[in-house]
C-alpha cells in the first residue's frame, strides 16, 4: 500500500525536528530538507502509477551494470576489520522477494532483490528497522569493526544505532548512540551521536563522493570501534574520526525512513570482534598472520578494492622485517568440491602475492599455496563460521 502524504510528512518531519533540537547540526539536516520534498513529490501520487514507477525502477536497477572501482584508488586505505567474525550475510542462501533468513525485521518492511549485480536488502517504508540475526544479545566487545555497502538513489542514507544489548533493538527510543548517513544535494556526509551527547560529530564527504557523485552507486563504509574512538570511512576515505563515542555499544539494527520508489540499500554486512591488526610498528615475532581483510569477488580470484588496508598492513610488515620471508596460504569455506575450492585457493593465493609485488614487494620473498577447505578454524555450518575460514594466512618461511 502507497503511504500516504501525510505520512511521509508525518515522518520526514518527525525526523528533523529530533535533529533540529541540536543547535550545531540545524544547519546540516536544513540542507537536507528540499533533497526529501522534491522525494515526497515524487512518490506521491495514484497507487497504480507509483507502485508501476518503483517497479520499473528495480528492474532498471537489476540490469545496471556499474564500472569496476580498482584497487589503485585505495592505494592509501588503513581500515584493517577485526579478526574474529561474528556475523556476515551477502544473501547468497536467501531467494529474491523474501526477507533474508539470518535477520530481525523489527518493525516496517525490507525484501530481497538484486541491485547493480548484487543481492541487496531494500529498505522500503518508513521507519523500518532491521537487525542481524545473532544468538548472543550482547556480540561487541570493547573492539570491534563493522562493514556494509549501500547503494544510494535519493532521499536519505541508512541510520545505524547502537545498543546496550540485542534485546534493546526491539523496543523504541532503546538505542544509546547511533551513525546517520545523511545524503542531499547541498550536503553529503555523517552525523554520529551518543545520547549522553549535546551535540554529535558531523563530517562532510570528499568531493568526489559528493551530492551527484554519491548517487546512483554502490558504497562501501567501514567502521571501527576501539576503547569509545570511532572512526568512519566511505570507500577509500577516512570521512569521520571521533576521539570520544561516548558509549560502549553491544549490539546494532539498522533504521530507515525509505519509500517504495525510493527504498534504504544494504548488503554484504560483516561484523568483526578485534581492532584489525595494526602491525606497522612492530617487529614482527610471530610465526604467521592470519588476515580476514583480503576479500574476493565470490567464487573468483578477483581482489576486492577495499583489501587495500590489509594489503598496505602485510607491506609495512615486510618493510619493518626485511629479513622475514612468507608463504602465502589461501583457504576457502567448504562451498563446492574440495577440488575446485583447491584451485581457488591457489589462484587467490597467487593473487595476493601479485597485489604485493606491484606494491613494490620483491618477488622471491613470498611464495604460495592453496588449501582450499581442508584447514577450517570454525564450523562451516554457520555463515560466520564459513566466514573466518574464508582467510589468507601469511606464514613465515624458515631458512
Amino acid at each position: 500500500m502507497k503511504p500516504s502524504r501525510s505520512f511521509i510528512y508525518t515522518s520526514i518531519g518527525l525526523l528533523f525536528a529530533i535533529c533540529l533540537s541540536m543547535p550545531a547540526q540545524s544547519q546540516l539536516l536544513k540542507k537536507l530538507k528540499d533533497k526529501a520534498n522534491s522525494v515526497v513529490d515524487k512518490t506521491v501520487g495514484t497507487g497504480s502509477s507509483a507502485a508501476k514507477e518503483a517497479s520499473a525502477e528495480v528492474k532498471t536497477l537489476k540490469d545496471t551494470v556499474l564500472p569496476k572501482v580498482s584497487i589503485e584508488a585505495y592505494q592509501n586505505y588503513d581500515f584493517v576489520p577485526g579478526d574474529k567474525i561474528v556475523f556476515e550475510d551477502n544473501f547468497v542462501e536467501d531467494e529474491e522477494g523474501e526477507f533474508p533468513i539470518h535477520w530481525n525485521l523489527i518493525s516496517g518492511q525490507a525484501t530481497l532483490n538484486k541491485i547493480v549485480e548484487r543481492k541487496a536488502l531494500l529498505l522500503s517504508t518508513g521507519w523500518t528497522r532491521v537487525s542481524p540475526a545473532i544468538k548472543i544479545p550482547t556480540y561487541l566487545t570493547d573492539t570491534f569493526t563493522i562493514e556494509f555497502d549501500n547503494y544510494c538513489q535519493s532521499g536519505y542514507g541508512p541510520e545505524l544505532f547502537f545498543f546496550n544489548s540485542d534485546d534493546d533493538s526491539k523496543g523504541n527510543d532503546m538505542e544509546i548512540a547511533k551513525i546517520m548517513f545523511c545524503e542531499g544535494n547541498n550536503w553529503t556526509g555523517i552525523f554520529a551521536k551518543a545520547k549522553t551527547q549535546f551535540n554529535g560529530f558531523s563530517a562532510q564527504y570528499p568531493v568526489a563522493i559528493q551530492g551527484v557523485n554519491y548517487y546512483n552507486k554502490w558504497h562501501h563504509i567501514a567502521i571501527t570501534y576501539k576503547n569509545k574512538r570511532l572512526k568512519v570511512y566511505v570507500d577509500q576515505y577516512r570521512v569521520l574520526s571521533m576521539p570520544d563515542f561516548g558509549v560502549s555499544p553491544k549490539s546494532i539494527a539498522f533504521k530507515a525512513d525509505g519509500i517504495p520508489n525510493g527504498p534504504i540499500i544494504i548488503a554484504n554486512l560483516r561484523i568483526a570482534n578485534g581492532g584489525g591488526m595494526k602491525m606497522q610498528e612492530k617487529k614482527f615475532m610471530d610465526t604467521k598472520i592470519v588476515t580476514h581483510g583480503i576479500n574476493f569477488d565470490i567464487d573468483k580470484a578477483t581482489i576486492k578494492p577495499e583489501s587495500m588496508g590489509t594489503l598496505n598492513m602485510i607491506v609495512e610488515v615486510l618493510k619493518n622485517n626485511p629479513d622475514i620471508k612468507f608463504d602465502i596460504q589461501g583457504h576457502t569455506d567448504n562451498t563446492g568440491n574440495a577440488a575446485h575450492n583447491l584451485t581457488l585457493s591457489q589462484q587467490r593465493a597467487d593473487a595476493v602475492k601479485d597485489a604485493l609485488v606491484g606494491l613494490g614487494v620483491d618477488a622471491a620473498r613470498l611464495t604460495t599455496i592453496g588449501k582450499g577447505d581442508a584447514s577450517p578454524i570454525a564450523d562451516n555450518a554457520t555463515p560466520e563460521g564459513k566466514a573466518n575460514n574464508r582467510r589468507v594466512e601469511f606464514v613465515t618461511i624458515k631458512d
